[in-house]
């Protein structure tokens, strides 16, 4: 092992047993330090940083900005090994002031990406990719926390699925609509039928390889399944990613409760609480300016004014 790839699992060791997660660090500090080495270098300038934070093709800048902050924090423990080490500065890929445009799937596109899924070879990757968008757009859950999901986890028999030690190192407990706790023990089974050995025994999701999904390849995979879909492009400025089902979600519960005459503002913190955030505060962030939710406030503010029955 190269002395840049032994730094860099050092880091990793040191910073989890801080309590940091780093899901992404491992895979894109080996990106990394093959980066470096194949520059010829042996430490982290600053030019290098940035050339490979920004170097894939057809990515966003949020990406960007996400690599080079993998680099910096790498960069700075280095600085006590080795003094050349250059810390890129922070703000050198500023954020954007525009917020991306919510990519948000109908139950159409939903039902098309699932059926979809079922043409999938072999089996098991069938039924996982079946289940796993079902399950985000249903409970709202964050991609990681399903991929995280161990098989104690879930209670299909009472309807209940915990997902430990998330964002901030919170655990909550999720009650799941019948179908859906139905589709996941469909899952089960089909998984244990299929895989009965799987090298990642603990996981309830897993791979036809039978280890734990990775993020790179749910996305790549959910892209595919869209375009065999033919589900529709989503408006300027978006893009169809993982995350777009949680998003999705949020934006789904609300014109439910409106249409039950529920007292929304009374029933958000619930929504907060059931996704995992820290106030109510941060769910707004998934629905301000979203189509569906401008809808329903246009037709109550006609209400209020006496415009519409």
């Amino acid at each position: 092992m190269s002395r840049l790839r032994q730094a860099a699992a050092d880091y990793i060791a040191i910073r989890r047993a801080l309590g940091f997660k780093l899901e992404r660090h491992p895979r894109l500090l080996a990106q990394f330090a093959a980066y470096l080495e194949e520059a010829g270098v042996a430490t982290v300038t600053t030019e290098l940083a940035l050339a490979w934070a920004t170097s894939p093709a057809g990515t966003s800048p949020d990406w960007h900005r996400a690599r080079l902050a993998v680099a910096r924090g790498f960069a700075a423990y280095l600085t006590a090994l080795d003094p050349r080490t250059q810390v890129p500065p922070a703000g050198l890929l500023p954020r954007c002031a525009e917020r991306a445009t919510p990519y948000l799937l109908s139950e159409d596109a939903l039902a098309s990406l699932m059926t979809a899924a079922g043409t999938l070879t072999p089996p098991l990757r069938a039924a996982t990719y079946t289940t796993l968008p079902g399950l985000l757009a249903s409970a709202g859950l964050r991609v990681g926390e399903a991929i995280r999901l161990g098989r104690g986890d879930v209670d299909v028999a009472a309807g209940l699925l915990l997902v430990r030690n998330s964002k901030w190192d919170k655990s909550r407990e999720l009650p799941l609509h019948d179908s859906t706790a139905s589709a996941l023990a469909a899952y089960a089974s089909t998984r244990d039928r299929l895989c009965p050995a799987p090298r990642h025994p603990g996981v309830f999701f897993v791979s036809t390889r039978g280890t734990r999904l990775v993020y790179s390849d749910i996305r790549r995979t959910l892209l595919s399944l869209a375009r065999r879909a033919d589900v529709p492009a989503g408006p300027p400025g978006s893009r169809l990613r993982p995350h777009a089902l949680r998003h999705s979600f949020a934006v789904a519960t609300l014109p439910d409760w409106y249409q039950a005459g529920d007292d929304v503002d009374a029933r958000l913190p619930a929504l907060s609480a059931y996704m995992g955030h820290a106030s109510p505060s941060s769910t707004y962030w998934y629905l301000s300016a979203a189509p569906e939710l401008l809808a329903v406030a246009a037709g109550r503010l006609g209400q209020a004014l006496g415009e519409l029955p």
